[in-house]
């Protein structure tokens, strides 16, 4: 079988560095917010051009602490695309603020900077763009969309490290990014695992108190904060990934342009915008024939998925604030949207043989 992603052959190569690194951790029994954490902070804050970088248990916490870092409460509004994973708006409905889904632009999949004015209301407090499947958004215009009406711009980095725009890294062009460490990511951990980057002080000093428990010091608490920590082993894991970040990217983009080159008189391949580095964590092709590709697939014994077959706007959680809501182009690309194996082991042979499965369902 062809999985969407293979760790093992990825682990098979770092397991001497991984070892090496857990063994480390295990001997010096410092577990929680130890040597580790504090070195991958400052290498991947050196690593994306920002002056902090904080780790914390999640993505999802990671987005959450950023925004309530970043002042952000009930009342408020912010501006998000509908088509994510949820806990892009889960993070909104944490912090008591109320999530606007708005529609995407049709060829890169991320905020469409006309929706996006469209819906700024006197409620609405921050933007949150994703850069959606490597992607980057449109930073350049959605920057100066907030600078014109005086609003706070949050990055959903999920799925994005190693990503640049206009020759600055995701995450370090808004207030904050946040970024997942899910095993599965361009930079993945072998568990959960979160980090919020800023080059804003307060910030920054603030989502250090919230993810330990609203503490500075030991046994002395501020605020009521959370427990949301990275690990310590995940952290000697990342530290190891990173070194290898730029080629695990590299890898990724010679698949994606390989299946591009082969696929593009048969399906819509994925967009590049041309402003910046598209690091495919997930390779998204449009055909009116999806069901045709994917039933291909699967009898092949290749994986295939849809992300999201459901935008969040449909999704019941949401029905209070979505009734009668309307994203076309999100509604569209849902429907026809299918995302192909990527990772930056996927030989030649294999690629070769999901193009000529493809495009025999299409013959």
């Amino acid at each position: 079988m062809i999985p969407m992603v293979d760790l093992k052959v990825q682990l098979q190569r770092l397991r001497p560095e991984i070892d090496a690194a857990l063994s480390e951790v295990l001997d010096n029994t410092h577990f929680i917010l130890g040597p580790n954490v504090q070195a991958f902070e400052q290498e991947a804050a050196e690593y994306l051009g920002v002056r902090h970088a904080i780790g914390c248990a999640s993505g999802t916490d990671a987005l959450h602490l950023a925004l309530l870092a970043a002042g952000i409460g009930p009342g408020d509004e912010v501006i998000t695309p509908a088509f994510t994973f949820i806990a892009t708006a889960e993070a909104i409905r944490y912090v008591g603020a109320r999530p606007v889904f708005v529609d995407i632009e049709p060829d890169t999949f991320n905020l469409d900077v006309a929706s996006v004015e469209a819906a700024i209301t006197p409620k609405t407090r921050a933007i949150l763009p994703v850069h959606l499947f490597g992607q980057p958004a449109d930073m350049p215009a959605l920057m100066e969309l907030a600078r014109q009406h005086d609003l706070l711009v949050i990055e959903d980095c999920a799925q994005s490290f190693g990503a640049d725009i206009d020759s600055k890294m995701t995450g370090g062009i808004g207030l904050a990014g946040c970024h997942s460490f899910f095993p599965s990511k361009n930079l993945g951990a072998y568990g959960d695992g979160g980090m919020v980057t800023t080059n804003d002080d307060a910030v920054a000093e603030r989502v250090r108190i919230l993810r330990n428990h609203g503490s500075k010091a030991r046994y002395y608490h501020d605020v009521i904060g959370y427990n949301s920590r990275l690990d310590e082993m995940q952290a000697a894991i990342l530290r190891v990934k990173l070194k290898h970040i730029d080629e695990f990217n590299k890898g990724r983009r010679r698949a994606a342009h390989a299946y591009s080159e082969a696929l593009r008189d048969v399906v819509t391949p994925p967009h590049e915008n041309g402003q910046g580095t598209h690091v495919y964590h997930q390779y998204t092709l449009l055909s009116d024939r999806r069901d045709d590709i994917q039933q291909a697939l699967q009898a092949a014994d290749i994986a295939c998925a849809v992300y999201y077959p459901v935008p969040l706007h449909q999704q019941k959680v949401f029905a209070g604030d979505c009734a009668g809501l309307r994203l076309p182009v999100t509604e569209d690309v849902s429907e026809r949207c299918l995302s192909l194996p990527i990772f930056p082991e996927l030989t030649d042979a294999q690629i070769t043989r999901i193009v000529e499965t493809i495009r025999g369902a299409l013959a």
